[in-house]
Parts: C-alpha cells; structure tokens; sequence
C-alpha cells in the first residue's frame, strides 16, 4: 500500500488529546453547515439539531459495536414533507409549525427499525430488489429539484414583503460564489468545510449590507445581551412542550414516512463507500441491520427531541477518505463538541441571526448537489434508459415528484409528490416485467 492510502489512525484507535480535538473539529466543520441549514429551512431550533445530531451519533456508534465510523447529521430528504406537515392548520386554526411533523419523522425512523429486523431474519438482497437504482435515483433527484422553488425564494425575495428585492439576491449571489470558490478552487482546509466558509462569507456580506444590524433593540449586541452563555436548547417534547397533532395523523403519516424509503437507500449507499474507505465490509460487520437500526433510534430520538431527522453523512465520510483518519474516537469527539454547542446561548443567537438570503445561496448550491447525486446514482448503477421499461419508471417517478407538491388520498390525508413518487417507483419496478417492449 502506498503512503497516500495508508491508514493514519484505524477504526478503533485513539488519537493524543490534542490531535483528538482537533481532528474531531473537522469532522464538526464538515458536517456543520448542512446540519444547521436544515433547521434553518424548516423552522426548527438549530440548536436542538446539533445536541440530536450529536446525541444520534453516539447512540449509532454504540449500536455498531463502535466499528463503523459515521456521523449522524440532518437529513435534507424530509424538508419538503417537514414544511408540508408544518403548514396545516392546528385547532385554534393556526398552522402546527414544523413540531407538527415529529410524529411522522419519529414513525420513518420506526421503519429502519422494522427493515432492519427484516434484514436480520431474510438477508439483503430482497431490500436491494426492492430499491435499485432505477427507483432511487430519479426519487432522489425529486427531492433536489423539489426543493428548488424554497432555495430561489429565500435567495430572491424579502422575507418581510416576499417580494423581489435586488440586494437579497445579489448577496445569495455572492453567498454561492463563495460556495463554489471555496469547493472547486481552494484546496486543503478550505475545500473540506466550503459551506461553513460561504455562509461565514455571506454573513460579512450581508452584514455590510445592513440585514445583520447590530445596535437597537433587535440588534446583535442587545441580543447577545439577553442570552447566556451556557442555555438549555429550547427542546419540543411531545405532551410536554406541545400535543401531537392526532387530528392530521394519517396526512403527516402519508406525508414523512414513506421518505424513509429514501433515505435507507442512501444509508447503504453510504455503508457501502465507508466500507470502500475503510477496507472492511460493514454491511457484514457489524451488520446493515445494526447500522439502519442505530440510523433509525437516532431519527426516533430526534424526533422526541424536537430535531429534524438525521441520516448518515456523505461530508464525513469524504474526511475520512481524504485524511485516511478512520478513528471512531474521532467520530464520537465530533458529536461530544456538537451537543456541547447546543448549549451556549451565544452560538444560538448567532445561528439566529444568518440572513435568509445567506441561506438561500448555500441552499442553490445544496439543493442542486443532491439533484446531481441522484443522477449520480443511475449512472454507477448503470440504468439503461434505452430500455422502455427502464425509462418509463424514472420518468413517471421524475413527473409525480416534481409535477405534485401534494396529493390528496381520500378526504382525510395527503401524500406528497416526493413519497407518491417513491411509492410509485418500488410498484412499477415490482410489476414491470424486464427488457418490455425492446426485441433483441
């Protein structure tokens, strides 16, 4: 093995305090930015997602026999469902806001449980029947470009007129450069954490502009007045801090769970490149079952918590190849520091205050990424749309997703496009009979 491949630090060995601290850093940094965005977008406190996604994380490297070394972070696959849920109408007539979405996010993350109980009793290959290529691809593709709309909205309009507004725009513009400078110029340091970098840059920008003010009553300096420096995240816990929604429960059901589908087809994705990295099949040891089931408790917990649901992380695992750092030490420092964070004040009300149109810039760059990675995944699993059977699935899937933000099932609930369109894709590839319509 050559010295760029070589191992630094193996699974299961522990680092010297100070390069603990701050290799663990890193790990933090790259996972950071998205894991913030996602509550930022949804309207849920970012500072219960860092203390859930640190939470989560532990709880999966417990689970996994601390042989699989992964971060937990928010998963951008339920933003569209989480602001669907959180639109519709409580009893007092107001929107549920986003906690109205916990209970479908706490029921996905029951269903890693049941495949992963599946799995542990019939294998898997009848999941990765279940959800090939030609069925996740285009589904993750949807939930990229149907997001869309939101990240151009937040990058263009004034969140207090929603109207256009040339400065809002031309700082999402400058929050994207940045983005974009910092993943495909700069290399090192920079071209690990370039969202972090960007939204850091936008903020500046922003604050020039005079959308950070920082004197006044709702300036910075009052509010970074008002709140301690070590404060308990303002945790929604359900029967305690709010109902759940009853009324809407086979709406939000309809509405989050069947997202799962989704995000456990990026789970083994995401299992199968850390075991690439690693040089060690975790999908045996110590088991897929064992990773979905650690995936799924730390979305349950999320969800009694207040936080977005989480889901294994690409960034870090793009650390792990590049620094050959495998050390779940490293991992499990990285959550310690995040649910650390979760509890100062300070942090939070900075968090508070990134502009929505920082957000925005970040949120293009993102949005289309994930729309890219599920072309990504048709193409590695090698779908041929010249077969009709083939392009038939990924274009009725692409339709349903993009075409219908939400259908109604019956008078009592509502389906979004992107889990009509999962749904769809599984039936079709079950019924469809191969090479259909093509003579050789």
């Amino acid at each position: 093995m050559s010295d760029s491949t070589a191992t630094v630090l193996d699974v299961h060995e522990k680092p010297g305090a100070a390069l603990w601290g701050l290799l663990s850093l890193q790990h933090l940094f790259a996972m950071f930015g998205a894991t913030v965005l996602v509550p930022l977008l949804t309207g849920l406190n970012p500072s219960v997602a860092l203390v859930t996604s640190g939470l989560g994380t532990l709880l999966f490297i417990a689970l996994t026999k601390g042989r699989i070394p992964a971060y937990l972070g928010s998963s951008f696959a339920f933003i569209a469902p989480i602001l669907a849920a959180a639109a519709l109408p409580g009893p007092d007539g107001q929107p549920l806001g986003p906690t109205g979405a916990m209970l479908g996010a706490f029921l996905a993350g029951a269903v890693y449980l049941v495949v992963a109980l599946c799995i542990k009793g019939f294998g898997v290959g009848w999941l990765l029947r279940l959800l090939p290529p030609v069925v996740t691809g285009p589904v993750i593709v949807v939930i990229g470009l149907g997001l869309a709309p939101v990240a151009v909205s937040m990058a263009s309009n004034d969140p207090a007129t929603s109207a256009y507004s040339g400065t809002h725009f031309l700082i999402a513009a400058a929050t994207l450069v940045l983005a974009l400078a910092f993943s495909v110029v700069m290399r090192g340091i920079f071209a690990v954490v370039p969202i972090l970098l960007a939204i850091l840059g936008g903020y500046v920008i922003a604050a020039f502009a005079g959308l950070v003010p920082w004197s006044g009553e709702a300036g910075m300096q009052a509010k970074l007045a008002a709140a301690s420096f070590v404060e308990f995240p303002a945790f929604a816990v359900p029967f305690v801090t709010y109902d759940l929604p009853w009324q809407h429960f086979a709406t939000i059901v309809l509405l989050l769970v069947p997202v799962a589908i989704v995000t456990i087809a990026e789970h083994i994705g995401d299992q199968i490149v850390i075991s690439r990295v690693i040089g060690r099949n975790t999908l045996e040891d110590p088991g897929l079952h064992r990773s979905l089931a650690g995936d799924g408790l730390a979305t349950m917990l999320a969800a009694i918590l207040g936080g977005p649901p989480n889901t294994t992380y690409g960034e870090n695992v793009g650390v792990l190849a590049i620094t050959r750092v495998f050390s779940v030490y490293v991992i499990g420092g990285a959550a310690v520091i995040a649910v650390l964070l979760g509890f100062l004040g300070d942090f939070r009300v900075a968090l508070q205050s990134i502009p929505v149109p920082v957000i925005g810039g970040v949120a293009i760059a993102l949005f289309g990424v994930i729309a890219a990675s599920g072309l990504r995944t048709m193409i590695e699993g090698k779908v041929d749309l010249g077969d009709k059977r083939n392009l038939f699935i990924v274009s009725i899937i692409l339709v349903l997703g993009i075409g219908g933000a939400v259908v109604h099932v019956g008078t009592i609930a509502q389906l979004s496009g992107t889990a009509l369109a999962a749904i769809v894709g599984v039936i079709l590839n079950a019924v469809l009979p191969y090479n259909g319509g093509n003579s050789e």
